[in-house]
């Protein structure tokens, strides 16, 4: 909160004051605008409704209790990150995949992760996980977590199959991309409220370690979804969101990456 201070002189007009306040604020505001993208940049995503596709149904939210360290004490902290069901073909997922970096201050086990999913209008899913694995680095940046109740939810999505598999093939052959997760931006995020996509993207350039793409996401949409589509146009999952410059530019890392990983856990 900015208080304002008594004039030294009194001799100053209200006038004045009310111009330097004004220049107070206008500065405040100019210093906290460059937090989010440029409010002229078209907007390319869309928010989750009845009529999205189906596949959007397996991206949730992801709620992280961990621990920072501040000035040699421990700080308690919650990541806020989205995730993804995966799972084999016709079977109730007991999976998820999100970004490494979403469980790097988890440290006390004995807090619960939870997976929350908006099934259908109002109701809401929410499911505890467990990490089971890993990347370890940004360099790696996946994570592998099961979900605690293994009998599914009625409700629960099958989850997405996998990219590369006979259905269909990488993120890095077939550059037309999906990506959905709960950004926390202001505009169509609500602060990390909604689930928010951007279909009809691309990938750019493909590294060692990640992809980088024109999708936009902003921070918290980490560890959700990018999906490619099959020659029939089924939904696969290609890779995990990473990070990104909440401009227009995200990376990933492709599925392709962990695979054989993965493979042993949801086959």
């Amino acid at each position: 909160m900015v208080q304002s201070a008594k004039p030294a002189n009194n001799n100053i007009s209200p006038l004045t004051l009310i111009l330097q306040a004004v220049v107070l604020i206008l500065s405040l505001l100019g210093a906290s605008s460059t937090s989010f993208a440029d409010p002229d940049k078209p907007e390319l995503r869309e928010i989750y409704n009845e009529s999205s596709p189906e596949w959007l149904q397996s991206v949730g939210r992801l709620d992280v209790p961990g621990i920072k360290y501040a000035n040699g004490h421990r700080v308690h902290h919650r990541e806020n990150c989205s995730a993804t069901l995966v799972g084999s073909p016709g079977k109730r997922a007991s999976y998820i995949v999100t970004a490494w970096h979403c469980l790097e201050f988890y440290r006390d086990l004995s807090h619960t992760i939870t997976f929350n999913l908006d099934v259908s209008g109002d109701e809401k899913l929410i499911l505890e996980v467990r990490p089971i694995i890993d990347g370890g680095s940004m360099n790696a940046d996946w994570a592998i977590l099961e979900l605690v109740e293994r009998t599914p939810h009625p409700d629960q999505p099958f989850g997405l199959v996998l990219a590369g598999s006979e259905a269909g093939s990488d993120a890095g052959h077939s550059k037309t991309l999906s990506m959905a997760g709960y950004s926390r931006d202001p505009g169509l995020g609500a602060s990390g409220a909604a689930l928010t996509y951007h279909t009809n993207c691309e990938s750019i350039t493909q590294g060692k370690y990640s992809t980088s793409s024109n999708c936009q996401a902003y921070k918290g949409a980490s560890g959700g979804a990018v999906v490619t589509y099959s020659q029939s146009g089924a939904a696969l999952f290609a890779g995990v969101i990473s990070e990104g410059d909440s401009e227009g530019t995200s990376t990933f890392v492709p599925v392709s990456n962990f695979r054989s990983v993965l493979n042993r856990y949801i086959r």
